[in-house]
């Protein structure tokens, strides 16, 4: 039986279109669509199971992947088949999960997966900016409670024109790169990085975005219509009782209030507000805990989060202490780690991050091997997040997709003040070592500081910050918090960091939480992060003003080396030989690419001091050595033979020629060792390869002046060379062929 296949279309201009349909595939999942753009096809499949879990929290998976068939490819390395995620899928899984997630009731605690496959690839489509596009969609067509559509877009800028969904070549023209989720009604998300854009240009960039993004969660409530919205599934919520919450907000609200007013640390709070917890359940029975205690805490929650939002709302007051717009006490330090290439701590409050650079060659480059992307990162940057870091003991199980995302974030908003001729691939790393806010943008200074210690030659230096939101959507009232603590992101309507020089922003992360944040509230908190940045700014330039001139003495030194294509075999040598035994001799590392573009090969040479690179070098300019015809080079003696002696050339040692015996002297030399002797030095002319012997020439007697009364020898006559008149072809002087095969034959000898 042919499927029934339900199908529709948005148009993204030139000649450009995203379609959606279901109804052909995975018809056994809870909802399953395929989005189309181009060659491009997603698979993405919904499922949720009917009976909640026993958690306090929403368990959903959002699993993005890439198949290498759909590129024509096969996995690399031996193990023949899709393994781990790599970092681009898990960053695309982020995406998609930050933006469904707010969408779900509180309540619903039932186990959801959503699947996403690319399926099929297309070298002008990226696939990532149709992800959650696809997610919700398959959500649409399904029974689950969700709020409604949402979709994200990719947003670039283009000679001065917005481009939505630009394909990866535009991108590299593109001065933004932003992925914006929303729904019809509210922006939820803004991810992405610029080249120091303004606060007033990146707010329009989300407005283009967002009148896409309507389009496409238009086209999703097209294609429910159609294909038969089903009802929402009933499920069982969580349990509540009114009273009980009033009672508990009673007991708790203003000694929270008192509390958050008193501006007091981290743990003096948590201990603080752990108490008036304690004194709330003491005053229930063991037997009301063991019925409704959950209720409990789960409404002293509640109420410690208005206390803190209604302190900050009437009288711009903070946890901490602080007014709004104020940014926790900063220190700062350079040079801490006495082996690395460079180093740097920022403090910011109780956020702390130790950053490490280290300095290679393009052999260290990161490889990036995805279905819908090849290529390799000269600059990039690791952000570990250990246990520790929060007062925690927990174990590590690899890096976590949060770390994954907060490094990428700290590495857009630094890689584009990498000058495009640095030399060398540079990784940073970031250590957590406090965490109360922030420690993604505390990496993004720490970064700056250590990449400058280092003497990385930094375009400009970058900072970030951190902003939060408290709002009232009945009063209208709202306040915007510069460099939030942890606790003011969890209980705020929004986190918002940005990061950019003093001449514009360069990346940002944005997750809103509530519906309908008006474009005033957006620019407002821009601008207000703007301040914050450049009191921050200001604070890492009091430290290291500007990239240190030279790269430490313990770090490697980068040289490169262009070189003609034709000369790279005889650089590295039969089976390497060459190559291995100058990086073994001199203590360095060199590494060689073929640039397609002027084929030219570039040597790279790496190597701490200067005495092995030069060295290097030398050897280099001895292969790359061709001496001119015509002129004049001094030479060594470094071998001596019957016939002459073997030289080699000064500025080019290990090029070698041979000075024959004649070209010693204008006067007859019968022993080489009556002119020259070993280790001699002295100028030969060059002559180019000898017709005669195809061999290169060099000349001593050319450059010396000829001894009174010389007379050359005359050239040899061939026609007159004592054989009766013939030459050395056997031909008399009339050009008869005399030789004993044309004579008559003897008649043979009679046998006795």
């Amino acid at each position: 039986m042919i499927p029934k296949v339900f199908r529709e279309v948005i148009d993204l201009g030139d000649g450009r279109e995203i379609s959606i349909e279901t109804g052909k595939l995975a018809k056994q999942a809870h909802g399953s669509v395929v989005v189309q753009s181009g060659k491009c096809m997603l698979l993405c499949t919904v499922v949720s199971n009917y009976r909640q879990s026993p958690v306090d929290f929403l368990p959903l998976t959002v699993d993005y992947r890439e198949k290498f068939a759909a590129a024509g490819r096969y996995p690399g390395g031996f193990f023949k088949r899709e393994a781990r995620p790599s970092d681009g899928e898990v960053l695309t899984m982020r995406l998609v999960d930050r933006v469904l997630r707010p969408l779900f009731p509180k309540d619903y605690h039932s186990e959801t997966q959503v699947m996403i496959q690319l399926m099929s690839h297309d070298d002008d489509v990226m696939p990532d900016a149709m992800a959650a596009f696809a997610a919700s969609a398959a959500i649409q067509l399904s029974d689950f409670p969700f709020e409604c559509p949402i979709s994200e877009a990719r947003v670039g800028r283009v000679n001065g024109e917005f481009v939505i969904n630009p394909t990866r070549a535009q991108l590299l023209e593109s001065d933004i790169d932003m992925m914006i989720g929303a729904s019809a009604d509210s922006v939820m998300m803004v991810e992405g990085e610029m080249d120091e854009i303004s606060e007033e240009e990146m707010t329009e960039a989300i407005k283009f975005a967002h009148e896409a993004i309507k389009d496409q969660c238009a086209a999703q409530v097209r294609l429910a219509e159609a294909f038969g919205k089903k009802e929402v599934r009933d499920y069982e919520g969580e349990r509540e009782d009114d009273d009980l919450a009033k009672k508990v907000h009673d007991m708790a609200y203003d000694k929270v209030y008192a509390i958050a007013k008193a501006g007091s640390s981290k743990h003096e709070r948590t201990a603080a507000f752990e108490d008036i917890k304690t004194e709330i359940k003491a005053t229930f029975s063991e037997e009301e805990l063991e019925d409704f205690g959950d209720l409990v805490s789960k409404y002293y929650r509640k109420a410690e989060k208005a206390a803190i939002r209604d302190l900050t709302l009437n009288e711009g007051l903070r946890l901490d202490g602080r007014k709004t717009t104020d940014i926790r006490p900063i220190w700062c330090e350079v040079d801490y780690l006495p082996s690395t290439h460079g180093s740097s701590i920022f403090t910011r409050g109780e956020t702390q991050a130790l950053a490490t650079v280290t300095l290679g060659t393009s052999r260290d480059a990161n490889q990036i091997d995805m279905p819908s992307f090849e290529g390799e990162e000269r600059f990039y940057l690791h952000y570990n997040f250990p246990p520790f870091c929060t007062g925690e003991a927990r174990p590590i199980r690899g890096t976590s997709r949060r770390e994954v995302g907060h490094g990428n974030l700290a590495q857009r908003a630094l890689k584009g003040m990498i000058p495009e001729d640095c030399p060398y691939t540079v990784r940073v790393v970031s250590e957590v070592l406090e965490s109360n806010g922030s420690s993604s943008m505390a990496t993004v200074c720490s970064g700056t500081m250590a990449l400058m210690d280092a003497g990385v030659q930094m375009k400009k230096p970058v900072s970030g910050i951190a902003m939060g939101l408290i709002s009232d959507a009945d009063s209208g009232n709202y306040a915007v918090l510069s460099d939030i603590l942890g606790d003011e992101d969890h209980l705020g309507d929004m986190d918002f960091k940005v990061t950019g020089t003093a001449d514009g922003i360069t990346a940002c992360q944005m997750d809103i939480k509530v519906k309908g944040l008006s474009y005033e509230i957006l620019v407002n908190a821009l601008n207000q992060a703007r301040d914050g940045r450049l009191h921050i700014l200001e604070k890492i330039t009091d430290t290291i003003a500007a990239p240190n001139a030279d790269v430490k003495e313990h770090s490697p030194k980068m040289i490169t080396r262009r070189v003609p294509n034709d000369f790279i075999g005889a650089l590295i040598g039969p089976g390497g030989k060459v190559i291995q035994e100058m990086q073994k001799e001199t203590g360095t590392t060199i590494v060689i690419n073929e640039d397609p573009v002027t084929e030219e090969g570039i040597v790279e040479i790496l190597g701490v001091g200067n005495e092995g690179i030069d060295a290097v070098m030398a050897k280099i300019d001895s292969i790359l050595f061709k001496p001119q015809v015509g002129s004049v080079y001094e030479v060594k003696v470094i071998k001596m033979l019957d016939f002459g002696a073997v030289v080699e050339y000064m500025e080019a040692p290990g090029n070698e020629v041979l000075l024959h015996v004649s070209e010693l002297a204008w006067e007859r030399t019968e022993n080489v060792s009556d002119v020259v002797n070993m280790g001699d030095v002295f100028d030969v002319k060059y002559f180019g390869q000898d017709p005669r012997t195809r061999k290169e020439k060099v000349s001593r007697k050319a450059i010396l002046p000829k001894p009174e009364g010389y007379v050359a020898r005359p050239p040899r006559d061939n026609n007159r060379n004592g054989n009766g008149g013939r030459d050395n072809r056997g031909r008399d002087n009339r050009g008869r062929d005399n030789r004993r095969d044309d004579r008559k034959p003897r008649e043979d000898k009679k046998e006795d």
